[in-house]
């Protein structure tokens, strides 16, 4: 059986949209567009290097 008073105690609010945003844009996370970029442009730098 879930007990209430105890999951009550665990809640945190969520953030508001603007606290959101600026946690999630503040935070340097690799995306797949990244990724792709740095494949695509590693065999360029060692083809350079050559």
């Amino acid at each position: 059986m879930i007990d209430f008073e105890e999951e009550l105690k665990k809640f945190h609010p969520s953030l508001e949209v603007e606290d959101a945003e600026e946690a999630i844009y503040n935070q340097d996370l690799t995306d797949m567009v990244d990724l792709l970029i740095k494949i695509t442009d590693k065999p360029k730098e060692e083809e350079e290097e050559e």
